[in-house]
């Protein structure tokens, strides 16, 4: 899609839902794969899980579909992979997040969830980079996340569509991934607006309020994916502690750090989730 032609989903007109059925018969048509079984999102720190999950078979420009946009994020790798796992499952990998910060509503931040959806996924992998409450999550910390609370004042479901978020955050998943790796802690997720990192006021406030992850990703794909049918698992990567419980100013280049220096551990943990599926 040209740069400078008018985005479908910024057509209040427009069904979204059209739009991610036309996406993922693109993806079909470019993969050669009719269906996929899981999809993941893969957040800053998590891009090399891809690497793990399976052979790829094909991978597209994300800008290449439909509906999606190009990502605003370093660590974001713009991109859509077909890979057979070694259990014979089809994952669909997207390295295109579009992030609610940047300004393009909220249509865009979810598409890639609906894309998933009608191309068949039945499980929805949510992966982010975020801040940390607890102190005890030092930087390179996997965390569950077992709920969110959504600070964008915003939603993806238009008009009267009452979806149940009860158990929004898979308790089936969060058990299959302890399998895994017994020491997995979980925590209640908090998407903030962004793009600006939190004050240390507004950390307080998360963490009176349940919170114990901060963010500016996820709650809103998980809203999207839950809509669609999918079982949805999210996972955090603590890449810095919040805004006044590090003592260190907060900066994008220590959460690209902590995301390079926790890849090969947490991809490798991440494989090995999607080969128990």
């Amino acid at each position: 899609m040209s740069a400078d032609a008018p985005h479908p989903l910024d057509d209040p007109n427009a069904d979204p839902f059209a739009i991610a059925a036309e996406a993922a018969a693109q993806i079909a048509e470019r993969t050669g794969v009719a269906s996929h079984d899981i999809a993941l999102t893969l957040g800053s720190g998590w891009a090399k899980a891809a690497d793990l999950i399976g052979e790829t078979t094909a991978e597209i420009p994300a800008t290449d579909i439909v509906g999606f946009s190009r990502p605003a994020l370093t660590g974001h790798v713009g991109t859509l992979r077909s890979i057979l796992t070694p259990g014979g499952k089809r994952a669909l990998v997207i390295g295109a997040r579009t992030h609610y910060y940047e300004g393009h509503g909220v249509r865009r931040v979810v598409h890639s969830v609906r894309t998933a959806a009608a191309a068949g996924a039945q499980t929805m992998i949510l992966t982010n980079g975020a801040g940390g409450i607890l102190e005890h999550w030092s930087p390179g910390t996997p965390v569950l996340i077992s709920d969110h609370l959504n600070l964008t004042a915003n939603s993806p479901l238009e008009g009267a569509t009452f979806i149940d978020l009860t158990d929004l955050y898979s308790a089936r998943l969060r058990r299959l991934a302890r399998e895994i790796d017994p020491s997995l802690d979980e925590g209640v997720y908090v998407q903030f607006r962004g793009p600006h990192y939190e004050t240390p006021a507004e950390v307080r406030m998360a963490k009176a309020m349940g919170g114990h992850i901060v963010g500016m990703s996820t709650a809103l794909e998980a809203i999207a994916a839950r809509q669609a049918g999918m079982e949805v698992l999210g996972m955090s990567l603590i890449t810095n502690l919040a805004a006044g419980i590090s003592p260190e100013p907060l900066s994008h280049a220590e959460v690209l750090q902590a995301g390079r220096d926790a890849e090969s551990v947490i991809s490798a943990l991440l494989a090995r989730i999607v080969a128990a599926l």
